[in-house]
């Protein structure tokens, strides 16, 4: 459970000079702030959704969907045929003598809506173009689909040039896409993706509110690299002139982990969104160098319990709401190999209990038993103080299905970690462990990583000495532990890695629109 807050709404005004303070006091963390005075509505053009639906062009999944956005006019089934006008582009295409078969998409739903042009007015189309269609949207005697439109007015409004159109309705390499970073998302698959990261960014952003998280924006320029591995992109500017831009060495960041610190010193749960860099030379299917990254920290926890509770339901919730969502739907129906792979692993996510914990020791002793016991075989060799690799973790997670992993060793992790209170100033093979812990997924290994961070002055000072770094960049950081330092802890977890496992996708290049990584910088 994490702490409860005190919900304290407190506002001021001034009246002929003088302030005063009006307060509002709850236990309740939903009770609403009540305003002090009367707030004249919002005027309807501005805030009312239908103010405005019936201005925007009509999309196919308000056709085609009932969920479909709700700031869009619905049609219901109609027992007469209805004239609308239809965006989008032409996916497939069939030309007949009297009539033209076109499979119009818009991008809001994976599917396509069937056009039936007269011949002549299909002159200018191909796949590829975009149009503008006007006629009657009638039920359909194909098998696959409802309804479809009678079109009997076209505008070309761009040509989609079909001889030298590289996206073709057959097989093509996710390699050759690669090279196509601007026109792929016109793949079905790929449209699919787009929607699933807006799906999941808004989920979480409405859980983080509901628990009291205050979302953040850290700083994308840094002065230090907070995880100490020396992978960061350098910030220098066009300026030539002597002292550079900052007149000291910046980077991208790598992780807004200690910019978030400093805000949970003020406001007790913080989150952040956002792009992360790591000059990491791998060519590997699981590494990017910009990626996204969601962190939280939150303060007055003083074990990893609440923080692994939180990350379980977070995920769950999330999971859930996927499951019931039309864009989850959807992405089972989109590929039938895919389809119980992703199946699943959702349900793996939801089943009843909780999740298993175990610890680094405890990983590495089955891990042990498990290779003198011929059950396993591993690459890299296993001993107390190594870290796990990621057929390591595979089979653990396969072993246990979702599973933390907590309390590693600490000279194999960074300088900010919280040294495991029952193993202060053990040594030898079980020394000295910190307060992390790792959320390893079937098929995939490492999803989350956190830990509760070290909040004492002179303990911080001693961890960077013994990792060889000085205060320089971080006195700030260090500084945070002199002025009310409270227990906090926190987590980070990548998106794209997310979305590789719910949609059931090996190369994390494929869950980001425009992917960059060693030697590859398109677009």
């Amino acid at each position: 459970m994490l702490p409860r807050l005190l919900n304290i709404r407190h506002a001021r005004r001034c009246t002929q000079g003088k302030t005063v303070s009006i307060r509002w006091l709850s236990s309740s963390k939903s009770a609403p702030l009540q305003a002090a005075r009367s707030v004249p509505p919002a005027s309807p053009s501005l805030s009312s959704p239908s103010s405005f639906s019936n201005r925007l062009p009509r999309t196919i999944a308000s056709l085609v969907h009932k969920d479909a956005d709700s700031t869009t006019q619905k049609i219901s089934d109609p027992a007469e045929p209805q004239e609308i006008t239809l965006h989008g582009w032409v996916r497939t295409f069939r030309k007949m003598k009297k009539v033209c078969f076109a499979g119009i998409s818009d991008g809001s739903t994976f599917g396509t809506v069937q056009a039936v042009i007269p011949t002549p007015q299909a002159a200018g189309l191909s796949i590829g173009s975009s149009v503008r269609l006007t006629g009657k949207w009638i039920g359909s005697s194909h098998s696959g689909q409802a309804y479809e439109l009678q079109a009997e007015h076209v505008q070309v409004l761009g040509e989609g040039n079909a001889e030298e159109y590289p996206i073709q309705n057959k097989y093509q390499t996710p390699e050759f896409l690669r090279t196509l970073p601007h026109l792929r998302p016109r793949i079905p698959r790929y449209a699919a993706l787009l929607h699933l990261r807006s799906f999941l960014t808004s989920n979480l952003m409405t859980f983080f509110a509901e628990n009291e998280f205050v979302q953040c924006s850290p700083p994308i320029i840094t002065s230090s690299d907070c995880e100490n591995a020396g992978e960061v992109f350098s910030v220098v500017s066009s300026d030539k002139e002597d002292g550079g831009f900052f007149k000291t060495p910046k980077y991208l960041t790598v992780s807004t982990q200690l910019h978030l610190e400093a805000l949970a010193s003020a406001v007790p749960r913080v989150w952040s969104l956002s792009p992360t860099f790591r000059a990491e030379k791998s060519q590997t299917n699981r590494h990017l160098c910009e990626f996204y990254m969601l962190e939280a920290e939150l303060s007055f926890i003083e074990t990893l319990d609440p923080l692994l509770d939180f990350i379980e339901t977070m995920i769950k919730n999330l999971v859930t709401s996927l499951m019931q969502a039309r864009i989850g739907k959807e992405l089972l129906s989109l590929d039938a190999e895919k389809e119980l792979g992703m199946a699943r692993r959702w349900s793996s996510l939801i089943q009843p209990g909780q999740w298993a914990r175990i610890t680094y020791t405890s990983a590495i002793e089955l891990l042990q038993t498990a290779v003198k016991n011929g059950d396993a075989e591993f690459e890299f060799p296993l001993m107390w103080g190594t870290s796990l690799q990621t057929e390591h973790e595979k089979y653990l997670a396969a072993h246990f299905g979702p599973v933390f992993v907590t309390d590693y060793p600490r000279d194999a992790k960074p300088f900010y970690m919280l040294t495991s209170p029952a193993t202060v100033g053990k040594t030898g093979d079980s020394g000295e462990t910190v307060a992390c812990f790792d959320l390893l997924l079937p098929d995939v290994g490492e999803l989350i990583g956190g830990s509760l961070r070290e909040h004492r002055y002179e303990e911080l000072l001693q961890r960077m000495q013994d990792a060889g770094m000085s205060q320089g960049e971080l006195e700030w950081y260090t500084e945070l532990r002199k002025f009310g330092s409270v227990p906090h802890g926190g987590f980070g977890m990548g998106m794209e890695r997310l979305m590789c496992y719910l949609a059931n996708v090996e190369n994390i290049r494929e869950v980001v629109a425009f992917p960059r990584w060693v030697g590859r910088c398109d677009c």
